[in-house]
């Protein structure tokens, strides 16, 4: 028999969860503890399923019933009431928000280091989120991904727009992936933004060096930042790599330099466990000069960790401005003229003018990425070090030959 109102707010509970049947699938489930729960048992897919309707008494008879009926016109339709439920949840608290699986995807990218990942929530969190991060990913068009894009351009950061259109597009694609949308909107973004032109960092032209390494011999001022400089130009390495150098990388019995993927961590130093750039380890052979040039700071550094400390405290690296700020000193406009990135393209460009070295281990000591996909899953585990070795030497004899007199690359190597 159907249920009466006098029956449900009669109804004791007993020792054991009391059914009482409603009809159409419907019933009331009192718990030994006296609470009363309206469900709906049903098939849907050849499975039996339980949908709750409400607690009573906040939800009386008749509303239960209500429920039941709209429950079983889903199900007459070929919608899982259940599902429908759980999605109307996850929406109602946000999961379904744009941010939320930006969030999500972001925490999915585990090998991302702890820098990388904190720049480009920052890009998210700067940019994207308060133009479109409360709204639902589902109904997101194209025109809606462009906003924070187009804003980024239109404000003169090229690179950031470039970037967060990247950033849009790897989002949606995991929402596509995670089979929160059917398709990925952001495909059309393509195009839709100016690309930003590439800006080389400035470097001197050959006949220069001669006037640049008399002015580094020159130098006044801080006698490990003139040395510092010194070691730039010999390894070429890249500013972050220098920085934060340690003592443990060097190997002088067999002069080499290996530059770990990641470092530990100095206690308040920013980025301080950045390691090489490509994230694996990085042979730097060290050539005579270089060598020697080590020796002269490990009299300055060699009872401490870290190789280049700083002016005030010895467990802080310098500056990231030290070498541009030197060459400033040295009379060099560092936008213009030289910066300590520049060196690595005039050692690039001398070793690859003087015809002497095979471009795969020009661009392993530069440590660039192999851009062919196919031809690097070959040449990964190739290192050229023999070469290399020579090469770096080479390097450094060349800088040596234009001490007195400026030398092209490939004079030098022809003589």
């Amino acid at each position: 028999m159907a249920l009466t109102d006098v029956k449900v707010r009669n109804a004791k509970p007993t020792d054991k969860p009391l059914k009482l049947t409603d009809g159409n699938g419907m019933h009331l489930l009192i718990h030994p503890n006296g609470s009363k729960y309206w469900r709906l048992q049903y098939r849907f897919a050849g499975k039996q399923k339980l949908l709750a309707l409400g607690v009573y008494p906040a939800v009386s008879l008749a509303d239960a019933r209500n429920r039941r009926d709209d429950a079983r016109r889903l199900i007459a339709a070929g919608i899982d009431p259940s599902e429908k439920k759980k999605s109307e949840k996850v929406e109602q608290s946000g999961a379904l928000a744009f941010e939320s699986v930006a969030r999500d995807w972001h925490a999915s990218n585990i090998k991302w280091s702890e820098t990388h990942a904190e720049r480009v929530m920052n890009s998210l969190s700067n940019h994207v989120f308060p133009v479109i991060g409360k709204r639902n990913i589902t109904d997101l068009k194209t025109r809606d991904l462009l906003q924070p894009i187009k804003a980024a351009e239109k404000s003169g950061h090229l690179e950031i727009a470039a970037r967060l259109q990247q950033r849009i597009t790897a989002i949606m694609r995991y929402a596509v992936h995670n089979s929160i949308i059917d398709s990925n909107p952001a495909q059309d973004l393509a195009g839709a933004i100016a690309t930003a032109k590439r800006v080389h960092r400035p470097a001197l032209p050959f006949e220069r060096i001669t006037e640049l390494l008399s002015r580094i011999e020159s130098y006044r001022g801080r006698l490990l930042t003139r040395l510092a400089v010194r070691l730039t130009l010999l390894t070429f390495v890249r500013s972050s790599e220098m920085r934060f150098a340690r003592w443990s990388e060097i190997d002088f019995k067999n002069a080499l330099w290996t530059i770990p993927a990641e470092r530990d961590e100095l206690q308040g130093v920013k980025h301080s466990s950045r390691g090489s750039k490509m994230k694996t380890p990085h042979l730097v052979p060290l050539s005579k000069q270089a060598l020697a040039t080590l020796r002269e700071i490990q009299k300055l550094s060699g009872d401490q960790e870290i190789i280049f400390i700083g002016d005030h405290y010895a467990y802080k690296p310098m500056s990231e401005n030290t070498i541009n700020n030197a060459l400033r000193k040295m009379g060099y406009d560092t936008k213009t003229e030289v910066c300590g990135h520049g060196f690595r393209s005039m050692a690039c460009s001398a070793l690859i003018e003087s015809g002497l070295w095979s471009k795969d281990a020009v661009e392993r000591q530069m440590s660039h990425q192999e851009r062919n996909h196919v031809r690097a899953a070959y040449i990964h585990l190739a290192e050229h070090l023999d070469e290399r070795r020579l090469m770096l030497q080479w390097w450094a004899d060349y800088l040596d030959a234009n001490r007195e007199r400026a030398v092209r690359p490939f004079e030098f190597a022809h003589r």
